[in-house]
């Protein structure tokens, strides 16, 4: 390491040791510092920042970990941005957590730092869904709201999503003043705790039945679903927030033949039975298709660690299953929840959806077939939570989601909801199997012979640490600079650029406003002449640059299926390689 920063990382380590903070995390420090150099330079070489979103990182001692000090400042910070936004009101906060190392801890840090404040403290008694918490936000009336979680993560990783009043993730100009408020914490004296332990009332069983009355509202198929009730549907948690209340949400349904993956019911921190509890990725879902496999069951589903994501794997017509992308579930909801909805009469032309702009083009097609608006955003819920909130009085939203495994139905919560999303792909199943006789997946075929077959790739290409992070912004810098000419010998015909919010013509050097975008994010799009679009995006939560494919085909009938999505997939193979990935 450089002399500078040797002198910086020491100087910051030591004022750990000389500040006010426990002597459990002093000794961590000290160990650091004596016995692993570079863990301590990737400690204490920058301060945890406080993101659009909230906080994110590996936990441990240090300004660049997640440890109750810096959730301590986070919560400070935007405890003095409620009170000067929100100034002579009683300022309602709600909490939760999921079933990460830490989460519990850490979600009482953050009450107890809200409730020292002043603040009316709304903290579920266990750990619970992040779109409950959304929804505990907007039910109980509240200004904001924090959920301790790192998502799918692995285990080392811990975070904090911070909330507002309408129940999504902060966004402009809320998320850059908390940012700066919690700049301004910079000791551990100025956080507020220990006090005003009566503001904090806990919630319980008896507001998950609120929630889970919701998402029974959303039901467009009962009827199906009475029918055939003892569908085997596989569940499993992954150790995490779903575990008692995605079962409870298909009960309420009238399903009664839930299989649950006993091994991952259990609540773990470590998740032992994955090595990362991530539902995209085959090797997780491995156990509930294993038991799916044994149980005959059409399809097996799982909820990641907050229970905002889905995983969903259906059985193929040979009998063996396959994992859908982000993109196929969010086609089958959406075209289940359209097809209902002008079924039964609830279309009248002022509806909309909504899915961002890495998603899928398939979306559009389908909406745009039922006279749909269909709305593209950046990348996030919060920003399709915007657009709900700015359509709340004008148009009636009905669903809407992204590619990365997540889908929201309905307006009650604000970000995605994993529990309301697995009880209606159960819904969507009974539903086909009544009224066409087939399965999801062999509907999921028919749709793409209806709107055509659009195929998605995703290569994620990870660098870690400090030189890492500066590696994946160069990347942006060149990809900027000299932007591919063609894809596979089919010219780039457009760009476009969300850091700019220019859209270029490459053939006549046109430059324009992107449409329905107003905020910048550091995203390009390549289009070319046959129809593929290329997604650049670095993370904004992992030390990952991220590389989105689609491409689309014609599919004469189902038998052809394979064939062309093997054509499709090789493709998409083709492209990532002519782009050196």
């Amino acid at each position: 390491m450089t002399n500078d920063l040797d002198k910086q990382v020491m100087a910051k380590a030591q004022a750990w040791l000389d500040g006010d903070y426990d002597e459990a995390t002093k000794q961590e420090v000290r160990f650091l510092m004596e016995n692993n150099k570079n863990e301590l330079i990737e400690s204490f070489y920058k301060d945890l920042e406080f993101g659009t979103g909230g906080l994110r990182g590996i936990m441990g001692p240090g300004s660049n970990r997640m440890n109750i000090y810096t959730v301590g400042a986070a919560t400070q910070g935007l405890a003095n941005y409620l009170k000067k936004n929100f100034e002579g009101e009683e300022i309602r906060v709600a909490i939760s957590h999921d079933s990460r190392n830490n989460s519990r801890l850490f979600a009482e840090r953050v009450a107890d730092i809200f409730a020292s404040n002043g603040f009316k403290v709304f903290l579920f008694d266990a750990l619970r869904p992040t779109p409950e918490l959304s929804f505990a936000i907007r039910e109980l009336k509240c200004h904001s709201g924090v959920m301790v979680t790192a998502s799918h993560n692995p285990k080392e990783y811990n975070g904090y999503k911070a909330y507002w009043t309408d129940g999504s993730q902060v966004t402009s100009p809320h998320d850059v003043n908390i940012i700066e408020e919690v700049g301004k914490v910079t000791e551990v004296a100025q956080v507020l705790t220990g006090r005003n332990a009566e503001n904090i009332t806990i919630l319980g069983e008896e507001f998950d039945k609120i929630y889970l009355a919701a998402i029974k509202d959303l039901s467009l198929s009962p009827e199906a679903v009475a029918k055939h009730n003892d569908m085997k549907i596989v569940y499993t948690p992954l150790h995490g927030a779903g575990v008692k209340l995605v079962p409870q949400s298909l009960r309420n349904y009238g399903f009664n033949n839930i299989i649950c993956v006993e091994e991952q019911m259990v609540l773990d921190g470590n998740f032992p039975t994955v090595a990362s509890p991530n539902p995209e990725e085959r090797k997780t879902m491995a156990m509930a298709i294993e038991r799916a496999e044994k149980e005959g069951a059409d399809f097996a589903m799982a909820t990641d660690p907050d229970a905002d994501r889905l995983g969903v794997a259906l059985r193929t017509g040979k009998g063996d299953y396959v994992l859908l992308n982000g993109n196929q579930t969010l086609v089958l909801l959406m075209s289940y929840q359209l097809t209902r909805w002008a079924e039964l009469g609830k279309i009248t032309g002022k509806e909309f959806v909504v899915k961002t702009i890495v998603t899928s083009m398939m979306p559009d097609a389908i909406a745009e077939h039922y006279g749909v608006k269909c709305y593209n955003c950046l990348t996030g819920f919060k920003y399709i939570a915007k657009i709900i909130r700015e359509q709340e009085g004008k148009t009636k939203y009905i669903g809407g989601g992204e590619e990365s495994f997540g889908y929201l139905p309905g307006d009650f919560v604000r970000d995605k909801d994993g529990v309301a999303a697995i009880t209606l792909v159960a819904e969507a199943a009974a539903w086909a199997r009544e009224t066409m006789g087939i399965t999801l997946y062999e509907w999921l075929q028919q749709l793409y012979v209806k709107y055509g077959f659009f195929r998605e790739g995703l290569v994620n290409v990870v660098r870690k640490g400090k030189e890492g992070a500066a590696e994946i912004q160069q990347m942006m810098v060149d990809f900027r600079q000299n932007p591919p000419k063609s894809l596979l010998g089919s010219p780039v015909v457009k760009i476009l650029d969300y850091k700019t919010l220019e859209e270029i013509d490459t053939k006549t050097g046109e430059r324009r406003a992107i449409e329905g975008i107003d905020e910048k994010s550091n995203v390009l799009q390549w289009l070319t002449e046959d129809g593929t679009k290329v997604s650049v995006r670095p993370s904004g939560t992992e030390p990952k640059i991220k590389f989105y494919f689609g491409v689309k085909a014609p599919l004469c009938c189902v038998e052809q299926f394979e064939k062309v999505e093997k054509e499709l997939d090789e493709k998409i193979a083709a492209i990532a390689k002519e782009l050196n990935l």
